[in-house]
């Protein structure tokens, strides 16, 4: 028997924990005292435990020496790790963490939930601190978030040792905008904290959830002239929009859920970071070349917090000192302090972030979005365009409950109609504790109404969602008011059933709805008037989208995307495996129904279920899983959406069949030298085959591998169709499969030592082949190479000859190991740096270098790059160079002095204005110099020529 309800909201700032007695539902009046915040014991100084509502979400990874062990003990310290690992330097969560980071820089890991949500990085690497020197040890974002649910379950079990916290009612609340991939992590953080049986619950229901249950006794009258309720929520990191509609029914409230906003990276941390940037071009100095590093930038951070709450806040002073210390031994000497006033405050977050504009107002585009510590914030800092876009979604709905769909609705400045504004708000997050911007919200949509907003009262925005969650238990149990309306989305499996569909060309598709909107948490719905034929055997991939749209679907209902406001649908990370089949099977397709059901924990299950199988089997089911990581964050589809099954393919297959096939049909060695020109000509030009095609032509290699041997013509041309067809390694659906099946081979090298040719195609084969490469098997790569290289120079005697090896290429492999450790890049570009040198050497390598020093990586994340003072010293010997004589060398110089916003990565501007320059005198394309000047994209089209079309879906439809 569970004796708690627990509620718990793992905040971008805050971690909170609220818990009841199961079942609780009597009591006072309001119920206020039924459901309660739990103390959470934490350090707040160092030595100094103390128990605090709040538990800040945040880690500081302490120098070695920096605390004794004395300071860091905690009440359950023997007898648990906290952490979830053990730590190579002390770790302090919470209070005492958050004050230490705001007084040593580079050391405090903040606002994990952020990147918990941001797809294009790998979210189990580590990462965080961001920026952070080398020697500070590093965790990922879902390390973080389980270090804090650990400390809260540690703190719990402390105190309730008969009632573990793993044993209890446990749910943990979400953004209502978080994808299933952040689901699904924010879930694998709470198994790894030891919390494996949970339920998830979105935030701005759990603030309503917490204001129903405390007016429950009253609810009828408090809801009487209510008719739409919108929730805004702005926590630390994101913005999060929800609708409720209130009907009235026998004189009771019936809440329903209509709509949910997008992801939007938008929160209290971008208004610190506002305030920070302010202070920075004010302070005395202005820093090593007029900017801190990031390191002091999240130690200013964590200081403009502090002011700003406290100059929003009630009995406001009229300013506030912001003081920077010095690091090291300059900690007190080396501070620097500059005054904010709250006229300056005001101007910054309460115009910048909620100004007071039109209803007709959407959120603009700016060429590029702020980009801090790594993180994609939105690009329109403005949280009330945002809400009127979010309410514009919703309009239809909105006007149906308010009970003006059929009646004048006017029109506004632009002639439009006017947008449908709740009549009731309730905010949260504790941005909210200032009155002057949950006033300047209240003021802005009353105006767009044309009437005053009732704004509900939220006592405490801080632990409203974490006892809103409790409350949400006790619903559960039929002990207080439920919001219905199921899930917020609908979704959709985009179909294979024409042969041109591609997955982010929407307008040319139709999907299937598998889940419609509303359905309930473990309600399972089986497509069983619709069959689908699925591949066996094969790497296949299925495109899922969703929509929060108020359309009513129906399960199984096929629709026309085209017909479908594209800003309606969005895309989730899709769905890639291999389906094998049962048994011994050799069947290629077998035909299946899908069942899908919306999770206890919010998450979406799809199942392909065996149809047409004999009365004694049980059906088969594959549980298809979401891929966690964005693999086609960098891809660039052409306008050309053409991916069907290329006409001549099989042709082409008997063309390599004669060369590679399992019988040897005596073919003419001229003509497998004919083999590359025989395929463009019944395919077209190499440069035109699309992915799809690629991929299929790298099975057909694939399956022949082991008769590549059979001369060295053989070899040579095996290694480079084969390397040709799986480039570049990532980016298509079960590349990384593919890949390491590639892999198997690099122990057996080649068989034609003595061909000079032969060796260019192996090293060529992993240089496309690296971006599908681990770290591990990267730095195997680079260490065969480095022994090659290091036998040349020693003249070890190796049973073929080294010069043959192929230095430049080995070089241009090298320089494409984007996994490898900095430090191991630094060693790799001083070495072909120091070759450069020699008068003969290849000018080709100078491209090596650019690619080794690049501040935006191709394919490797972005902590992984070179220091800018190690990149400024080769940026330096590339502006030595006479560019005329160099070709390599401006394009090695943009890739070196590329702008990324983000200030750990990227080089002084001075240094860039230099860059700039030289790129205008040597009349460089104008995309160039933009790269380097502004944080801007690669040419799309060039991006789409690198990486080429996706992989078509898994499925296709059988009959109507």
């Amino acid at each position: 028997m569970k004796r708690y309800s627990v509620g718990i909201d793992l905040g971008t700032s805050n971690t909170v924990l609220a818990y009841a007695e199961a079942g609780a539902a009597g009591g006072s009046p309001g119920g206020s005292q039924q459901i309660r915040v739990f103390e959470i014991e934490q350090l707040v100084s160092p030595g100094e435990v103390a128990a605090r509502p709040l538990l800040p979400s945040v880690r500081y990874h302490a120098a070695p020496g920096e605390l004794s062990p004395g300071d860091l003990q905690l009440p359950w310290s023997a007898a648990a790790n906290t952490t979830g690992t053990e730590d190579a330097q002390p770790v302090v969560i919470g209070r005492l963490a958050r004050l230490l980071g705001a007084q040593v820089p580079g050391r405090l890991v903040a606002s994990a939930k952020s990147w918990l949500s941001h797809a294009s990085v790998d979210r189990v690497a580590p990462i965080l601190p961001w920026g952070a020197a080398d020697d500070v040890h590093k965790v990922s974002p879902v390390e973080a978030s389980a270090s804090y649910l650990a400390h809260v379950r540690a703190a719990w079990n402390q105190r309730f040792p008969d009632a573990p916290l793993e044993r209890q009612d446990v749910v943990l609340t979400v953004p209502a905008s978080f994808d299933e991939g952040a689901r699904a992590l924010t879930v694998e953080a709470a198994r790894m904290a030891g919390l494996p049986v949970l339920k998830l619950l979105e935030e701005p229901q759990a603030a309503f959830y917490d204001w129903l249950f405390q007016h429950r006794e009253r609810l009828a009258g408090e809801l009487a002239q209510t008719r739409l309720v919108l929730i805004c929520d702005v926590g630390g990191g994101t913005t999060d929009l929800t609708l409720i509609e209130v009907n009235l029914q026998g004189g009771e409230p019936q809440l329903t859920r209509i709509g949910v906003g997008n992801h939007l990276m938008l929160g209290g941390d971008n208004m610190d970071l506002a305030l920070a940037h302010l202070v920075e071009a004010r302070l005395p100095g202005g820093g090593e070349r007029g900017r801190l590093s990031a390191a002091s930038l999240s130690q200013l951070v964590e200081r403009c917090r502090g002011a700003k709450e406290q100059l929003l806040g009630a009995d406001a002073p009229e300013s506030a000192s912001i003081t920077l210390l010095g690091a090291g031994s300059k900690l007190i000497g080396g501070a620097r302090t500059v005054q904010v006033t709250r006229a300056e405050v005001e101007q910054i977050i309460v115009d910048g972030f909620f100004p007071a504009v039109a209803s007709s107002e959407r959120p603009g585009r700016p060429r590029g979005a702020i980009v801090e510590f790594g993180l994609p914030y939105a690009t329109d800092a403005a949280v009330t365009r945002h809400i009127a876009a979010f309410l514009s979604r919703f309009a239809a709905h909105s006007r149906k409950a308010l009970g003006t769909d059929d009646a004048g609705t006017g029109t506004n400045d632009g002639g439009e109609a006017a947008l449908p504004v709740p009549d009731t708000l309730l905010l949260n997050g504790g941005v909210f504790r200032a009155p002057a911007l949950s006033g300047r919200l209240a003021s802005t949509l009353g105006a767009w109404r044309g009437a005053p907003l009732n704004v509900l009262h939220n006592d405490n925005p801080d632990v409203a969602v974490a006892r809103g969650a409790v409350a949400y238990s006790l619903a559960r149990a039929g002990h207080a008011p439920k919001i219905g309306g199921g899930s917020p989305r609908s979704y959709f499996l985009v179909l294979d059933d024409s042969g041109d569909a591609t997955p982010d060309a929407l307008p040319q598709e139709r999907g299937i709805c598998l889940l419609p909107r509303g359905t309930e948490e473990g309600h399972e719905i089986l497509i069983a008037n619709r069959a689908f034929a699925l591949r066996l055997g094969h790497p296949v991939r299925f495109h899922l989208v969703s929509s929060s749209a108020d359309t009513v679907y129906q399960a199984g209902e096929l629709i026309d995307l085209a017909d479908m406001a594209a800003g309606d649908f969005v895309r989730l990370p899709p769905i890639a495996t291999i389906v094998q089949p049962r048994g011994a099977s050799t069947a290629r397709e077998t035909k299946v129904q899908i069942a899908t059901s919306l999770t206890e924990v919010g998450t979406l299950e799809v199942h392909c279920i065996e149809a047409d199988i004999e009365a004694d089997k049980p059906a088969q089911r594959w549980l298809l899983e979401f891929q966690l990581r964005r693999e086609d964050a960098q891809v660039n589809l052409p306008d050309d959406p053409a991916n069907a099954r290329h006409p001549a393919l099989d042709q082409a297959i008997e063309q390599i069949d004669r060369s590679f096939g399992s019988r040897s049909q005596n073919v003419d060695p001229k003509e497998i030298k004919r083999l590359r020109a025989q395929l463009e000509h019944l395919l077209g030009p190499r440069d035109s085959w699309n992915s799809a095609l690629l991929r299929e032509l790298f099975g057909a290699l694939w399956e022949r591998a082991r008769r590549r041997r059979r001369s060295a013509d053989h070899e040579r041309l095996w290694l480079n169709l084969a390397g040709y067809c799986v480039r570049p390694g990532f980016g298509y659906p079960l590349d990384e499969w593919r890949v390491e099946q590639l892999w198997s081979l690099f122990d057996d090298g080649i068989q034609y030592v003595n061909e000079s040719q032969v060796w260019s195609e192996w090293w060529t084969l992993w240089r496309r082949a690296a971006g599908g490469l681990d770290e591990s098997a990267q730095l195997r790569v680079l260490d065969a190479m480095e022994y090659l290289q290091t036998a040349a120079q020693s003249r070890h005697k190796l049973p073929f000859d080294v010069a043959k090896t192929g230095f430049t290429d080995m070089v241009r492999l090298s320089a494409s190991l984007e996994r490898i450790p900095a430090e191991r890049k630094i060693e790799l570009g001083e070495s072909v740096l120091n070759r450069l040198k020699k008068p003969a050497e290849n000018h080709q390598s100078w491209w090596a270098v650019g690619r080794i020093g690049a501040r935006r990586p191709f394919y490797g994340s972005a902590h992984g790059v070179v220091p800018p003072e190690v990149a400024t010293q080769w940026l330096n010997a590339i502006l030595a160079l006479d560019w005329k004589k160099v070709d390599p060398a401006a394009f090695a110089a943009v890739q070196i002095a590329r702008m990324t916003g983000d200030r750990s990565r990227d080089l002084p501007d001075d240094v860039r204005h230099a860059v700039v320059r030289r790129l205008e005198a040597a009349n460089a394309p104008r995309a160039w110099i933009t790269m380097v000047s502004e944080s801007v994209e690669l040419d799309k089209a060039d991006e789409g020529r690198v990486f080429g079309e996706s992989l078509p879906v898994g499925l296709k439809l059988i009959a109507d």
